[in-house]
């Protein structure tokens, strides 16, 4: 029989709506329960693609003598870290400052006011690897609760008391300068892996945001050793198991430090960061392995991603249904062995693609199976006849089948693939991929803004099925949906993107922004929790905190407003204080810094839309490389003609009847070109 998940929308929650658990959403009618009732809250964390997660649930949550111990001696709640990141957020903070690591699935023990006493992640159905069994875990938590409550209770405290202390002071921290962001391109060098790629050890994560940066340093600074590194490990992560070779998008990271297996899943946050960031190293080395990766990776997103509404779901399944065995596993819809690819292709063209795809017999992956990568000693061959291989490959893997989708419409998540999806339209003279972040940004503001009368205007953190989900936005949905409008606006010259992003800005300014200009994930008025949420680190996503200050300085320069420009200026402290100390956490505000140094700068272009020589003119303008650029483009504004959507189109006018480019910076103006070469120059473009 259905428990109380069945009439949520969340994926993951309905993925447990059968369990024999009688499972809660968060709320607080689960914490009342529990208090009138007199027993611990069992909280459990995760989402829908992850593999662990369903492990647990299959070993335990659908157990029924384990689904009969949590029924009578606990309140089960279940959350979906994606639709409440803040509640997550919270909890994960306490059991990394307890047991110093943290993932999914995370399971909290809580009392009846929410405050954690006991905690860890996944736990096995039988002692295993030192780790107690899930069944020896309940029953300490209950031993505990009942036998000791007043140990119980002081844990509790002294966890709340702790996470109170670890308050955030950036306030009084001035904006980062070059010295901090070379510090951090220094700290970056040590932790480089210089034969792999990327940073760190197994498992190894795409390092989008620090890519970033890394790009950005080198246009500001002209520094070679950045530009390397980012080259070398985007070329590394293309060619590793962790990229689809047949499909395009990436997985969420390797499982060891060469790239070669991946954790399957696809989320849709990882897919469009590094489309932009490949998009944006072919605009600084026209690279074409970076062209191809950045175009695949858009089709993949519009392909398997997109929703019937015009929006993008949230991730891919890591596990899939094995065809031989009918079993669940890991990687089942990607991995392939030599006897398959002989199967599919024939003999001949079956060794050679397991010779370029590096298959072997021993496999990389389990069971013999290998993922697909690109040796770099792969054999040179016909590259008609390797698209030939890619395409029959592709149509034998879509009759397997296929993962699961997450369906919900994850605000942030969709604000980054708009950025990218309208930057990598642009590049690449791909309008329909414009059209796509259109429709995605359309539905944003038709389904998740929510302006209700009597009510403080607000954005939602989830849809599904076009229909507005309960839970409030967080700091990373308005910063990362500004940044999609800001770039949607600059690739368009629709100035209602621009407008639309200076309303959730406001917002940021008025529900977010702490008296020391330090910024919280959750507004002012959100849900009261044991702790405000307060991380500007980047996790696999930029942080909150850094998102709204690159989106903020972004419409300062648009705009000329000083209070968006001081609040991003305010909220850098925080790069300031961390990024020479901790830069591979800090990608995207060390990103933003760099944009803060640059300026940064403002470009306007201006003629009449069906003239070539304005394209010309705009294009230069947005493959400028020049660290966090805005462009506005539009009709040419005399004067007495006021202000247009676009204000730094004011007084912009024709050069000699021609179309021409303003580019200023700190105040200052160069002289107006008509001239795309020229353009370049003086955004410090590379013209593919």
């Amino acid at each position: 029989m259905p428990n109380r998940l069945a009439n949520e929308t969340s994926p993951y929650l309905l993925q447990h709506a059968d369990n024999p658990v009688d499972w809660w959403p968060w709320s607080p009618e689960a914490f009342a329960e529990a208090r009138e009732r007199g027993v611990p809250v069992l909280l459990s964390v995760g989402y829908s693609s992850c593999h662990w997660c369903h492990v647990l649930a299959i070993e335990s949550f659908q157990d029924e003598l384990t689904a009969a111990y949590m029924n009578e001696h606990f309140v089960n709640i279940k959350v979906d870290r994606e639709e409440r990141p803040d509640v997550d957020a919270v909890y994960m903070e306490a059991v990394q400052a307890a047991t110093g690591q943290g993932g999914w699935p995370m399971t909290v023990f809580l009392t009846a006011d929410a405050e954690p006493f006991y905690f860890g992640t996944y736990f096995p159905p039988e002692p295993r690897h030192g780790m107690p069994s899930f069944m020896q875990v309940l029953e300490g938590v209950r031993a505990a609760w009942v036998g000791r409550p007043e140990e119980v209770a002081e844990v509790a405290q002294k966890i709340v008391r702790d996470l109170a202390g670890r308050q955030l002071d950036y306030g009084k921290a001035g904006t980062p300068g070059a010295e901090e962001l070379a510090q951090a391109l220094l700290g970056l060098t040590r932790e480089y892996d210089a034969v792999r790629g990327g940073f760190g050890g197994a498992p190894k994560f795409p390092p989008s945001m620090v890519l970033e940066f890394l790009l950005r340093h080198h246009a500001r600074t002209g520094s070679e050793g950045a530009l390397q590194m980012a080259a070398d490990t985007c070329e590394a992560m293309a060619r590793g198991g962790i990229y689809d070779q047949l499909g395009g998008g990436f997985a969420r990271y390797s499982v060891d430090r060469e790239w070669v297996v991946p954790h399957f899943e696809k989320m849709l946050y990882d897919n469009a960061l590094l489309c932009r960031v490949y998009a944006h190293l072919w605009r600084a080395t026209g690279s074409e392995l970076a062209r191809r990766v950045a175009l695949e990776t858009a089709d993949f997103m519009v392909r398997e991603l997109r929703t019937a509404q015009g929006g993008f779901a949230s991730a891919l399944d890591a596990d899939s249904e094995d065809p031989l065995t009918g079993e669940h596993v890991e990687g089942a819809y990607y991995a392939w062995a030599p006897d398959r690819l002989r199967e599919v292709l024939g003999e001949d063209d079956g060794v050679l693609a397991a010779g370029y795809f590096g298959v072997t017999e021993e496999g990389t992956f389990e069971h013999g199976a290998s993922v697909l990568q690109l040796p770099q000693d792969g054999p040179a061959v016909d590259a008609e006849r390797i698209a030939g291989i890619r395409e029959r490959l592709l149509a034998a893997r879509a009759e397997r089948p296929a993962p699961g989708r997450d369906d919900k419409v994850v605000a942030a998540w969709n604000g980054l693939a708009i950025a990218a999806l309208a930057e990598c339209g642009a590049y690449f003279d791909r309008p329909d991929l414009v059209e796509r972040a259109t429709e995605a940004a359309d539905l944003l503001v038709r389904v998740h803004f929510d302006a209700a009368a009597g009510r403080a205007p607000r954005l939602a953190r989830t849809s599904k099925d076009g229909h507005v989900g309960a839970n409030a936005g967080v700091l990373e949905d308005y910063g990362d949906v500004a940044e999609g409008f800001l770039a949607l606006a600059a690739v368009t010259g629709e100035g209602v993107w621009l407008e639309f992003a200076g309303f959730l800005l406001d917002l940021v300014l008025d529900r977010f922004t702490a008296e020391d200009g330090s910024l919280y994930d959750t507004a002012h008025d959100a849900e009261k929790l044991i702790r405000r949420p307060q991380d500007p680190t980047d996790t696999a996503a930029p942080s909150g905190w850094t998102a709204a200050a690159g989106a903020l300085l972004s419409y300062a320069a648009h705009t000329g407003s000083e209070a968006h420009r001081t609040a991003a200026e305010r909220a850098l402290g925080v790069v300031q204080a961390l990024g020479p100390r901790v830069p591979r956490f800090i990608g995207h505000g060390l990103s933003v810094a760099e944009a803060l140094l640059d300026g940064p700068r403002e470009v306007a272009v201006v003629g009449h839309p069906e003239d070539p020589a304005r394209t010309a003119l705009h294009r230069a303008a947005l493959l400028g490389t020049a660290p966090g650029a805005v462009v506005a483009v539009g009709l040419p504004q005399p004067a007495e003609g006021g202000e247009g959507e676009f204000p730094l189109l004011a007084e912009r006018t024709l050069v000699h009847d021609l179309p021409a480019a303003y580019v200023c910076r700190h105040f200052v103006c160069a002289r107006p070109t008509t001239d795309p070469v020229e353009l370049a120059e003086q955004l410090g473009a590379v013209r593919p």
